[in-house]
């Protein structure tokens, strides 16, 4: 290949990790801006929960949708509409005078970020043609978007020692607009060769399951674990959730096939997805009031203190990915789980005179943990999957991961503030502790789920899912109903 055009490529894919990185840091810095934000728009703690959920949540409904998007109108239009989107919201967030224009524009971010990342994917996919260039280009998008998720504390810390908390948003604008000038005159406009068939309903039932979740577990402090709010809203989603897969089952081309759940590796990665990222949202989220509301750190002392977790995830990355590509997930995903319940164990003793080494040393064990987890989830999903499902597998892990993120912001501070507010009224150190202890387990489930789905007993399931999902399909109607022969 002329060394114009493979600079070129290099080129594309550096566009869209510049894209991407902006989304990751965002998804973190945020934390570090939380007790700012508490003080300046006079919001409660659930209130700093939407702020982090609002964008966690549109960005986890949207993945799937947006690659279709992709797929169908063009992807470097949906990748330069997603950008767009996301720096109109993040101006909206430095310019918001109170908490629920925030909120809104968070979710604003959200739809955009939903937008850019599985679209880079599809870009990448569709320059970088040799498989062997593609895994790397993967490996290197994939480093760059976990990288700037592990910094963001640091950036947002460094930011607001010098600026307010809408600093944070401003950073945004003109990397965002740079990016969108860039993909306009560099990536080329590419398109599936057949798009996949829109599904508003599922897409719909979808998002109403991860929003009631969310939202009864937020407001449950508040309104009480049994009000007839909670349980209503609960009972809810849970009827989403089972309209979602009585239609799925139905469709002959579902947002989410529910036939991929038969795969041990698939279903283990999704659930090893959602707790790797409720351990690590939840994480952030106690670390950042605790080291900012108990102990009244600046933002910036605590931005630093967690640099740790962003060097260990930098070091730990790459070696995981290259592991994983020589000798499988198996042994990435066993330690992950094992650093991640150490992490949360080292902590759950925590009180406002935890020695510094001590939160250090978590820190560094948890930026392990993550850092060793990301590659391996990807790889875990599609393990057996069929070439032509390979790509919504890898958009269900990354959905996941949100899913993740988001109920562990909702979880972990619904729990804290329970215990801090309830009639006990123990400090937030002391309420910290069943935070703790519930992260431990996400580690453990990790870990299980890890030795359970890459085995040969795991292995057989999948290849037994692929066979079903390449049998052809039975006739079906506009409706989804099986036509008569």
């Amino acid at each position: 290949m002329p060394e114009s055009a493979n600079s070129r490529r290099y080129l594309i894919l550096a566009i869209c990790c510049m894209s991407l990185f902006i989304v990751g840091i965002d998804n973190t810095a945020v934390n570090v801006a939380l007790p700012s934000i508490q003080r300046d728009l006079k919001a409660p703690v659930s209130g700093l929960q939407w702020t982090i959920d609002a964008y966690t949540l549109t960005l986890a409904s949207g993945l799937i949708l947006a690659g279709s998007l992709g797929d169908r109108f063009g992807r470097r239009k949906v990748f330069m509409s997603g950008t767009s989107l996301f720096v109109v919201g993040s101006a909206l967030c430095a310019l918001a005078p109170n908490l629920g224009a925030l909120v809104g524009a968070r979710a604003l971010q959200g739809v955009g970020g939903a937008m850019m990342n599985p679209v880079a994917m599809s870009i990448i996919t569709n320059v970088f043609t040799d498989a062997k260039d593609r895994a790397k280009a993967i490996g290197l998008w994939s480093a760059a978007f976990g990288v700037s998720m592990a910094l963001g504390p640091v950036v947002g810390g460094l930011l607001l020692s010098a600026f307010s908390w809408r600093s944070i948003f401003w950073v945004n604008v003109p990397v965002g607009v740079a990016a969108v000038v860039l993909t306009r005159a560099f990536v080329p406009e590419s398109k599936a060769p057949t798009a996949r068939r829109f599904d508003p309903v599922g897409q719909f039932l979808g998002i109403v399951f991860l929003a009631g979740i969310t939202y009864a577990i937020i407001e449950a402090p508040r309104a009480g674990w049994l009000s007839g709010q909670t349980v209503a809203v609960f009972l809810v989603a849970i009827a989403a959730a089972a309209g979602f897969v009585a239609y799925e089952l139905r469709r002959e081309q579902p947002l989410i096939d529910p036939r991929f759940f038969g795969s041990l590796p698939f279903s283990g990665a999704t659930l090893m997805a959602v707790s790797g990222f409720l351990a690590l949202g939840g994480f952030l989220f106690m670390n950042t009031l605790y080291l900012q509301d108990a102990l009244g750190y600046s933002a910036l002392k605590a931005g630093l203190l967690t640099l740790p977790i962003a060097v260990a995830s930098i070091i730990a990355g790459p070696r995981s990915g290259r592991w994983v590509a020589n000798h499988g997930p198996r042994v990435p995903l066993i330690a992950a789980g094992l650093l991640l319940a150490l992490s949360a164990l080292m902590l759950t003793g925590l009180s406002a005179t935890t020695p510094l080494a001590l939160l250090l040393a978590s820190y560094a064990v948890l930026g392990l943990g993550f850092g060793v987890l990301n590659p391996p989830i990807t790889n875990t999903a599609v393990s057996g999957m069929p070439r032509t499902q390979a790509g919504v597998a890898a958009a269900v892990a990354s959905t996941s991961r949100q899913v993740g993120q988001t109920l562990g912001v909702a979880i972990i501070g619904s729990v804290v503030v329970a215990r801090a507010t309830g009639p006990a009224r123990t400090g937030l150190p002391a309420a910290s502790h069943a935070g703790w202890w519930l992260l431990f387990g996400c580690g453990l489930t990790v870990f299980v789920l890890g030795m359970l789905t890459t085995g040969k007993r795991a292995a057989a399931t999948a290849e037994r899912t692929a066979a079903r999902l390449t049998e052809p399909a039975e006739p079906t109607t506009d409706n989804g109903i099986p036509a008569l022969r």
